[in-house]
């Protein structure tokens, strides 16, 4: 027997443990120990098994250090079958999360039970695929096809209460897994019960109308995912199929999501949330302690940043200029405490215990005693030295500065301290307790162990870190103000606002370019424009039809008028720009435009100024640019992230477009010096991903 899975007897009983930390995954040691206990199970006299997990859970599901490699035998859905096969009754023991395969373990036993605390759910759909090991058809034999459809195509779980609920599981028990599942088994016994096979029940009952409305609801939501969808016909399968012949269907279409580029997408984003936070200059560095925030500003980003401290179990003091500015961010963040009671992630209790440790005060000396003070302030140089300055005179010695600023030069606000080692920037994405992205601004002075200290922020508030060098905008506004500036050019040339935003939703994204504007507000990008007006290059295009829009009060959602007009968060396109743009076209060449020809050149704006950012080195990596637009920016999760998508599509192809378009436009369309050595090498980004790891 292999040591990853170990059989003993409990006198009538076999007890078949999964020993495979941090998380039992069913590598290829486990099945086979699985496969073995099974046919020990069926040589020796124990009347019943019991499989359970050791450690703080029963099985996690897949390992992941065999994806990309060739299956070894015996595969997943034979391990299942081989369970289910058993002439002698198997129990599954269920605590902490089963999920995937050790979902499908547990639907492959005879008997189910789970201890409280225990959660069940198929997440395949996040990688690109559907439960291939006979989840898809036995679930819905437990259940009806119902609750099948709303868990699996969502790659969703549910808890072991509603698990037996829905009848995915027969008992749910306080306690130890192992000796709940003990005395289940000696009931089992004295009972005489025999195995139970779920692929011998009958087919669930047909329900046109739940699949029907499953995939309308999916076809809104997936925007070009094709997992979810084919989930729902996996699991629609178990009702006009027989069991052996609904696993032949259930293994085709696994096995051809497996070929997709979705699929490889969605791995690739999978493994960098897991890259991203290792970097070599913080490695074995110790993070400063970090017991208590102060937050200065109490506006939208300010109290988003506290409430996001305040869930994690920080203590925060907040500063705002006067008692009413205070009162008012007081306010905000109970109403994001109370917005998280109703979507079920806080109880009343626990909002109340949360809003005990906000402290909200009008003088600086409040932070005395803070280890991280986080500005939040307007977005103006003369403004964050103020703030510096004042922090720097009352905050204790070793705490961190930091700011949130989304533009400006984080060297130039440590300027403002005589602490700059102690200074970063903490930019955080709006709605900040909700949004996962958090930009880690590593400026020249920077001490490694408070970037160390940022990046174990990010992990206790449960975002997902990325570090940025300094420069205007960092990685992900930087290159946001590009792509954006090749639809102004589009605009100038031809498109419309309106076909620009459909173009760039069919790609994926949830909002196009001028939708996120009006969401932002187009005062925003008035002020960045402003800001930027002294350096700007003659050059450049500037969208004057967008400064008269700001001029005439047209802010977008704020002020129910922009690019579209809203009725609440709903809009209709805003008819009264076309003549402003109609003005700023004079003189301008113009063309037509297909959605494809639209997202190409979107697409190659992005992956231009991405390869610069990389190549300047202010992301360190080509999977830094990913995951800071696939959490930041909404780009599409199964298309892996920019870089990802380009080395797909081909780099060559998108470098002699650039310079296609070049030969009217050299000034925006520089190719990126690192495009150009990628591709005269032969190489692609992810090479660069593969050289860092080393």
């Amino acid at each position: 027997m292999t040591e990853t899975v170990r059989y003993e007897r409990e006198g009538q009983v076999a007890v078949i443990t999964v020993a495979n930390p941090p998380v039992n995954a069913l590598g290829h040691s486990v099945r086979q120990g699985l496969w073995r206990a099974i046919d020990r199970f069926a040589e020796d006299d124990a009347e019943v098994a019991v499989i359970v997990g050791e450690g703080r859970l029963f099985i996690g599901g897949a390992d992941i250090s065999e994806f990309g490699k060739p299956p070894a035998e015996p595969l997943l859905p034979d391990v299942c079958t081989h369970i289910e096969m058993s002439a002698k009754p198997v129990i599954a023991a269920v605590h902490g999360p089963a999920l995937g395969g050790g979902c499908e373990v547990a639907l492959g036993a005879h008997y189910r039970l789970a201890v409280e605390g225990a959660r069940f759910g198929f997440p395949e759909v996040k990688l690109g695929l559907i439960p291939g090991a006979g989840g898809t058809q036995r679930m819905p034999r437990l259940t009806g096809i119902g609750p099948a459809l709303d868990m699996i195509p969502a790659g969703g779980s549910v808890s072991a209460k509603e698990a037996l609920e829905i009848g995915l599981i027969d008992r749910l028990e306080k306690g130890d897994p192992r000796a709940a599942g003990l005395a289940y088994a000696k009931e089992l016994v004295e009972q005489g019960a025999g195995p139970r096979a779920v692929g011998a029940l009958p087919r669930p009952e047909p329900d046109t109308q739940a699949v029907d409305a499953a995939r309308a609801l999916w076809q809104k939501k997936s925007k070009g995912e094709v997992a979810p969808l084919q989930a729902i016909e996996a699991v629609e399968a178990a009702t006009r199929m027989d069991f052996e012949e609904g696993l032949r269907e259930e293994r085709r279409i696994f096995m051809g999501l497996m070929e997709t580029p979705q699929r490889a997408g969605l791995i690739h984003a999978f493994f960098n949330d897991r890259r991203v936070a290792k970097l070599p200059e913080i490695e074995g560095v110790s993070p400063r302690g970090l017991d208590s925030v102060g937050v200065i500003g109490g506006g939208t980003m300010g109290a988003g940043i506290a409430t996001a401290c305040l869930l994690a179990g920080l203590p925060v003091t907040l500063v705002e200029r006067d008692d009413a500015a205070a009162d008012k961010a007081r306010a905000t963040i109970t109403a994001n405490l109370d917005a998280a009671v109703k979507r079920g992630k806080l109880d009343a209790a626990r909002r109340d215990a949360t809003l005990e440790s906000l402290a909200t005060v009008t003088d600086y000396r409040g932070l005395a005693d803070c280890d991280l003070a986080i500005e939040a302030v307007f977005e103006d140089m003369a403004v964050k030295h103020d703030v510096f300055s004042k922090l720097d005179d009352v905050i204790k010695p070793g705490a961190i500065l930091a700011t949130n600023t989304s533009y400006l030069d984080v060297n130039e606000i440590a300027d403002a301290t005589g602490r700059p080692q102690d200074v970063i920037g903490l930019h955080f994405f709006s709605p900040a307790h909700v949004m996962k992205l958090l930009e880690v601004v590593v400026a020249d002075a920077t001490a490694p162990d408070v970037t160390a200290t940022a990046f174990a922020l990010a992990k206790r508030l449960g975002k997902i870190a990325v570090r940025a060098g300094v420069c205007d905008g960092f990685i992900g506004n930087r290159i946001l103000a590009t792509y954006r500036g090749a639809a102004d050019r589009m605009i100038l040339q031809g498109a419309s606002p309106w076909q620009i935003d459909e173009a760039v939703k069919a790609f994926g994204l949830p909002m196009g370019p001028f939708e996120m504007s009006d969401l932002a507000g187009l005062d925003i990008g008035y002020m960045t424009r402003q800001r930027k007006a002294a350096t700007r290059d003659h050059r450049d295009v500037v969208p004057v039809w967008a400064d008269e829009m700001y001029h005439k009060g047209w802010l977008g959602q704020k002020s129910g008028q922009g690019y579209y007009v809203y009725e609440g968060r709903k809009g209709t396109p805003n008819d009264a720009v076309a003549p402003l743009i109609e003005h700023a076209r004079a003189g301008h060449t113009q063309r037509s435009f297909t959605q494809q020809e639209i997202q190409r050149i979107y697409m190659a704006a992005m992956v231009n100024e991405a390869a610069k950012v990389v190549g300047e080195g202010i992301a360190r990596r080509p999977l830094d640019v990913d995951v800071t637009l696939l959490y930041g920016y909404g780009f599409p999760r199964w298309r892996g992230g920019p870089m990802h998508w380009a080395d797909a599509e081909g780099l060559s192809g998108i470098l002699e477009d650039i310079r296609g378009w070049a030969q009217s436009d050299p000034y925006f369309w520089q190719p990126a010096p690192l495009l150009e050595e990628l591709v005269a090498e032969g190489r692609q980004f992810n090479d660069l991903n593969k050289e860092a790891a080393q």
